[in-house]
């Protein structure tokens, strides 16, 4: 009998609509790949490395080169002091360094509690390493952290909590003190956290990304998980790193050891070049994208659509209550696709029980040409529907 959490679990959203993007001949801004934004000293670094580096297996933890740079760059943007022999793990992509610390730090029956929005890969791993999902759910307009819903989701059973800073898909960064309101529920109920931190310098504007793993009294509870792709635009690269005290690091290596055990030489010795990167390339990225960003949104404004602040991460939400009577946002996405020639998905996508159903996703990280080209397809779509 195979596993049901698998059996059960479906093609994802993303799939589905990116299918239906390539069958249409649709702009695809559903799915978070950006375009156009690659370092492209990162690319010579790889390039390099492959003809004059080794090709044999690296160190399990990493490469010493990359580690070192990992707690060097959160030392330098995000006030964190972490020692790089003992407290960095690279991992094949930010998925796997959430299942390595999933596996490592549950047991059996043991609850875990999902701030939603959630990436669509936390539920089913969780539940394959025998836990038990606790959604809390952040709802719009504002999307703020219900404070009471969280503290009433602790059980004697819980584990652990998610928390996903930039949030994908809504953008939302945590202020200090919902941070601090998290931390005080880890220290009075003896819980990890997981901080999905990938879109750490993807904030916008006035917005400045704060660690959970920063806050000295949680210190030794938090797992902080990084990405390579998310930092350089390196999507396909899938190169992840965790940030952890010692004594957890040790047991997530282990598992880490047994799931993958290492990342390529090349591409790791490419990612410790940008991650050294002076401060300007990271300023850059971040003006970049939100040039996309205010592009995209006034685009989309213009067309018909009601839009959500976009402080983080690479999408724009927007608010089809309007324009969708039926309150369905699947069909919706699947609509405009057909329709519009333009792809979004559906934020009730990343609710377990798909009961937020008023918003759809749009990826700003392309090309200018590629937005303008969508805006102009969603403008003409809008002027037929009267």
């Amino acid at each position: 009998m195979v596993n049901p959490v698998f059996a059960a679990s479906g093609i994802s959203v993303f799939e589905i609509m990116s299918r239906l993007a390539a069958e249409t001949g649709a702009i695809n801004l559903g799915q978070g790949f950006p375009e156009g934004l690659e370092p492209q000293e990162l690319i010579a670094a790889a390039t390099d490395a492959l003809h004059n580096g080794s090709h044999q297996y690296p160190p399990m933890l990493g490469l010493p080169a990359l580690r070192k740079a990992v707690a060097d760059n959160a030392r330098r943007f995000f006030n964190i002091d972490a020692d790089w022999e003992t407290e960095i793990l690279v991992t094949s992509g930010a998925t796997e360094a959430l299942a390595d610390s999933f596996f490592a730090l549950m047991n059996s029956g043991d609850e875990v509690i999902v701030l939603e929005p959630a990436y669509d890969s936390y539920s089913p791993v969780i539940r394959r390493a025998g836990g038990v999902v606790v959604p809390v759910r952040l709802a719009p307009p504002h999307w703020e952290l219900p404070l009471q819903a969280l503290s009433d989701a602790i059980t004697p059973r819980t584990r652990m909590i998610v928390v996903n800073n930039p949030m994908n898909p809504i953008g939302k960064v945590f202020t200090r003190e919902e941070l601090n309101f998290i931390a005080e529920l880890a220290v009075k109920h003896n819980l990890f956290i997981i901080a999905d931190e990938v879109y750490e310098h993807l904030t916008f504007d006035d917005n400045k990304h704060i660690s959970l793993f920063s806050l000295p009294e949680i210190r030794d509870r938090v797992v902080r998980i990084g990405s390579a792709g998310k930092s350089f635009s390196l999507t396909g690269w899938k190169v992840g790193y965790i940030t952890a005290d010692a004594q957890l690091l040790k047991v997530i290596s282990r598992v880490h050891q047994y799931m993958t055990f290492t990342t390529p030489p090349a591409l790791q010795a490419a990612v410790a070049v940008g991650l050294n990167l002076p401060d300007s390339y990271f300023t850059g990225l971040r003006e970049e994208l939100a040039k996309r960003r205010d592009y995209l949104d006034a685009g989309l404004r213009e067309a018909g659509f009601s839009m959500a602040p976009a402080p983080a991460t690479y999408f724009a939400v927007a608010d089809i209550s309007d324009l969708d009577k039926d309150g369905d946002d699947l069909a919706f996405s699947q609509r405009l696709t057909r329709e519009a020639g333009v792809t979004p998905v559906p934020v009730s996508s990343f609710y377990s029980e798909r009961n937020i159903t008023s918003h759809v996703r749009f990826c700003f990280a392309k090309k200018l040409d590629t937005l303008g080209t969508a805006i102009h397809r969603l403008r003409d779509w809008r002027e037929k529907q009267g």
